[in-house]
């Protein structure tokens, strides 16, 4: 899952303003009913359009992998055409950059998209009686890139998505992966600024698909295209985006990192939506440390440790120099046998773990397990800024445990209602509850 720590401080690449797109001719109509608040289904049945999206307002930064989830007919795929104006907007107004693109004319928005997008779809839509080279060249041929340099572009980007060697296949010669691979080198071909991606790899088994999602991924870090993806599987939109926006009947119910979105959700709607995902693999150290109040100096005398144990409960503390980085561990059997001292003894400290705050949850359990617990995370200049033992750990499993228990419930007791609702579980993910009281991060834990 790429990092998001650009998204609030770039420019927005991409930003949409109140667009709605309604299809039919009685848009007007529609329009004021969803104004009063009236849902997609009860609008089309009294007005004869279908509602794509109503009133969106977004920004997508420059260099994000941005990701549009939700049900089917929610609006994914139509507010992604929405983007470069493939579908034209019924109210709103669309920018890239800075340019108004819902005021282009017909010359100016063909060259918008032919300089600025790629577009790659379900649908590998490869010309049969090409090649390899050929597919991927085309769309530079259609810019009228002369044969030399196209091909050099053409290969450049074959060689971008792993396909060395294949340049004289056709189509029928390779797997739907290889095809895949062939469509979004054609994307990349002509360095576009913005890549719309529209359930590319939804048609791929999981582990060619996997293996997609770490290209893209891997692409994108290179190249630093801004991507739009849409999907309906969430432990993609988890892997791959760096923001996550969730649609329920064309109506934007929630924007938010993949943390944010499962540690947060928006209403009941996104708690049944996220419902069974792996949180082991997206919430991190600084997601379910705790911060380090009570600690030790090594100035400290055992007896001064032993009345900091007494008031704060625990049976150890985690011992600090001056500048806040870990010593190691001292534990209440060994501060008892040196009482008389006036000082505590270093060589008496038991090394401790250290972890980064990017590191995740799955990585922090297999490491307890293997080299005990507490566990200190540490900035980048190695100081200390929380800690995380066994009892934070497991309060994090039993809160995922909890949410989905909560979300199958709701989504049981919603079964009987129409298709074309959804589930609306009654309890929220929340973050794994914190309070020194709870955590043994300065306790004794040799299990």
């Amino acid at each position: 899952m790429p990092t998001d720590s650009s998204h609030q401080a770039l420019a927005p690449k991409i930003r949409l303003e109140k667009v709605s797109k309604i299809f039919g001719r009685h848009a007007d109509q529609a329009l004021d009913l969803l104004a009063q608040g009236l849902d997609k289904k009860t609008v089309q049945e009294r007005t004869g359009v279908v509602v794509g999206v109503y009133d969106i307002s977004l920004e997508i930064a420059e260099g994000e992998i941005f990701v549009i989830m939700g049900l089917s007919g929610c609006g994914k795929s139509t507010l992604l055409r929405l983007i470069n104006r493939l579908h034209e907007p019924t109210t709103g107004k669309v920018f890239i950059g800075e340019e108004d693109i819902t005021a282009m004319g017909a010359r100016e928005l063909r060259r918008l998209r032919r300089n600025a997008f790629g577009m790659v779809f379900q649908s590998f839509a490869l010309l049969p009686h090409r090649n390899v080279l050929s597919n991927v060249e085309f769309g530079l041929e259609l810019h009228g890139v002369a044969r030399q340099a196209r091909r050099e572009r053409a290969q450049q980007a074959i060689e971008t998505v792993g396909l060395s060697g294949y340049e004289h296949k056709y189509p029928d010669e390779l797997s739907g992966g290889m095809q895949q691979r062939v469509g979004l080198a054609r994307a990349l071909a002509v360095d576009p600024q913005i890549l719309l991606m529209d359930e590319a790899f939804s048609a791929l088994d999981p582990l060619i698909r996997g293996q997609l999602q770490d290209d893209l991924i891997a692409i994108q870090e290179r190249m630093g295209t801004t991507v739009v993806f849409v999907s309906h599987d969430l432990d993609e939109a988890i892997k791959i985006g760096t923001r996550i926006a969730i649609l329920r009947d064309g109506r934007l119910v929630q924007v938010g990192t993949p943390q944010e979105i499962l540690a947060a959700p928006a209403d009941d709607y996104v708690s049944a939506f996220v419902r069974g995902a792996d949180r082991t693999k997206v919430l991190t150290a600084a997601d379910v440390m705790l911060p380090l109040h009570t600690f030790a100096h090594l100035r400290d005398s055992p007896r001064a440790l032993l009345r900091k144990m007494q008031h704060s409960g625990f049976s150890g503390l985690i011992v600090l120099d001056n500048q806040r980085h870990p010593l190691g561990y001292v534990e209440l059997r060994q501060v008892i046998e040196m009482r008389d001292q006036t000082r505590l003894e270093r060589s008496a400290l038991r090394p401790l773990p250290c972890a980064t705050p990017e590191e995740p949850l799955s990585e922090l359990i297999r490491r307890s397990n293997v080299e005990g617990s507490p566990m200190v995370v540490c900035d980048t200049k190695g100081r200390a800024i929380g800690v995380i033992d066994k009892t934070t750990l497991l309060a994090a499993l039993a809160q995922q445990g909890e949410t989905d228990e909560s979300a199958a419930a709701t989504s049981e007791q919603t079964a009987e209602q129409p298709a074309c609702a959804e589930p609306t579980p009654n309890e929220s993910a929340q973050k794994p509850p914190s309070g020194e009281s709870r955590v043994s991060m300065e306790r004794e834990d040799k299990s």
